[in-house]
């Protein structure tokens, strides 16, 4: 999962990033609130954790500007060092998740943040099989059938295709596709996801006339729609 991480600390964020990739969640730390916001209007994330109190921008702020553009199920963890109640009410009544409060220890941060997640996205546990109406993903095998009928896709297709689907109707950055697909190897060229993209497309048949359209979004990167009647 891909994490934003808020907090002028670095040390706190370092933490944080540290506890996060060794669970294999890709983490990336903001010192500032409005560079995070100018993130978070480019990319898209699976979650975001924020300290309540930072210089710039406050967690608050942050948090109602992701309640009013982001997609309404996007978790949000926020860090405060101050246990009073009128700071954890505060934060929970602007659409906060759940909270912390420092010092963070590591076990606590990893379950909340686990928890979050499973209740977020329901979809993402490992399961046998995971269906969207008439396409069946068989996520060991990496085996897929459309209607019964088995599609042949290399395992990154299989990738790509489950991605859009557990994302259906959100649209997902380059640079996300590119972090769930291809981990680390970000050194694709550009047009590589691109084939993907379009073989994905064309093997599934995902055109509006069979219910689906995976169309790009300008300047950003795709969204997989599903056509109603």
């Amino acid at each position: 999962m891909r994490i934003a991480v808020l907090d002028d600390d670095r040390s706190q964020t370092d933490l944080v990033c540290q506890v996060l990739n060794a669970a294999g969640h890709f983490c990336h730390p903001f010192q500032s609130g409005k560079e995070l916001l100018n993130q978070l209007r480019r990319e898209s994330f699976d979650m975001l954790i924020i300290d309540w109190q930072v210089p710039d921008l406050s967690g608050a702020d942050v948090l109602r500007w992701a309640r009013e553009k982001l997609p309404a199920n996007l978790p949000v963890l926020f860090m405060t060092s101050r246990s009073g109640e009128d700071d954890i009410v505060a934060g929970l009544a602007a659409g906060a998740d759940d909270y912390m409060i420092k010092p963070i220890r590591r076990g606590e941060l990893l379950a909340r943040v686990q928890a979050l997640l499973r209740r977020a996205y329901p979809s993402q546990n490992p399961i046998e099989q995971i269906q969207f109406g008439n396409f069946v993903f068989e996520a060991r095998t990496g085996r897929l059938t459309v209607s019964g009928t088995p599609i042949e896709v290399t395992q990154k297709e299989f990738d790509l295709a489950l991605l859009f689907f557990r994302n259906l109707g959100r649209p997902l950055s380059r640079a996300y596709i590119l972090e769930a697909v291809w981990a680390r190897d970000v050194e694709i060229p550009s047009r590589t996801m691109d084939t993907h993209v379009s073989r994905v497309r064309s093997k599934l048949q995902l055109r509006p006339e069979h219910g689906f359209r995976l169309a790009p979004v300008y300047s950003y990167g795709y969204r997989l729609e599903q056509m109603t009647g």
